[in-house]
């Protein structure tokens, strides 16, 4: 006879959706324990990420796991209540972009508190949302820090996975960049240094006005604005750059 507290396995995903919600997420979260290493947690220390909600899976790993899953919105919203910062990961990686609510967006946006968190959900789910762009204008004037960030990480994001937009939503995007390169915070800082390297790749006319905009910061009396300026000069005046702008140039 089996014993009557045996052991709890992670499910495969084939007969875990036949599962209660709860009994899902707690599969989930035993996957990942089981796939975590002290060596991982250790490491997000170095990289500025909160470890004590964490278990230390890689996020190869995770993003694996997250395919032999599927897209799974019930679970998504289950994993990310359990704080976890893996299982939190994987709601991103899981959730269904269709089925992603403003209000959820809202709601989980509050409650990052980490860049990766803040990155990977943007950059993996929100920008492929329908209310994605209706959300960066709002969060770009609060004050949360990874709020803030939220905004610019997103539009950074819209300039990869949004194939469908023309320049003007992207150059709407760089006028809320100025008014926000004074934050000296660095995980503000850094996306919006990203926002508007990003967008400067979008395309030749959006090069032009996004070199125009980081030369003005570079000229700023302010020492975040800058750094924003003159990183940004950098990266959109180097020959990778350069070369593939001249490509679409020639379309």
């Amino acid at each position: 006879m089996p014993p009557k507290n045996p052991p709890k396995k992670p499910l495969k995903s084939s007969s875990a959706s036949q599962l209660p919600l709860a009994e899902r997420v707690e599969s989930v979260v035993v996957t990942l324990k089981k796939k975590a290493t002290q060596a991982t947690r250790d490491g997000m220390a170095r990289y500025g990420i909160p470890s004590d909600n964490a278990f230390g899976v890689p996020v190869g790993v995770m993003r694996k796991l997250a395919k032999e899953l599927g897209r799974d919105h019930e679970l998504a919203l289950g994993l990310w209540e359990t704080g976890h910062y893996e299982a939190r990961m994987m709601a991103a990686f899981v959730d269904d972009p269709a089925e992603v609510t403003s209000a959820q967006m809202d709601r989980w946006c509050r409650e990052f508190d980490s860049w990766a968190i803040c990155d990977t959900v943007c950059f993996a789910l929100f920008d492929r949302t329908p209310y994605a762009w209706g959300k960066i204008a709002g969060w770009a004037k609060k004050r949360d820090e990874f709020v803030r960030r939220a905004a610019f990480a997103l539009l950074a994001s819209l300039t990869v996975h949004d194939k469908e937009a023309d320049d003007e939503p992207f150059a709407a995007g760089l006028l809320l960049i100025e008014p926000a390169a004074n934050d000296e915070r660095n995980f503000v800082k850094k996306s919006v240094n990203w926002a508007l390297r990003s967008i400067g790749k979008r395309s030749p006319a959006l090069h032009t006005a996004s070199v125009a905009l980081a030369q003005r910061l570079a000229e700023s009396s302010d020492a975040t604005a800058r750094w924003i300026g003159k990183d940004a000069l950098r990266d959109l005046a180097s020959p990778a750059t350069v070369r593939r702008l001249a490509k679409q140039r020639k379309r």
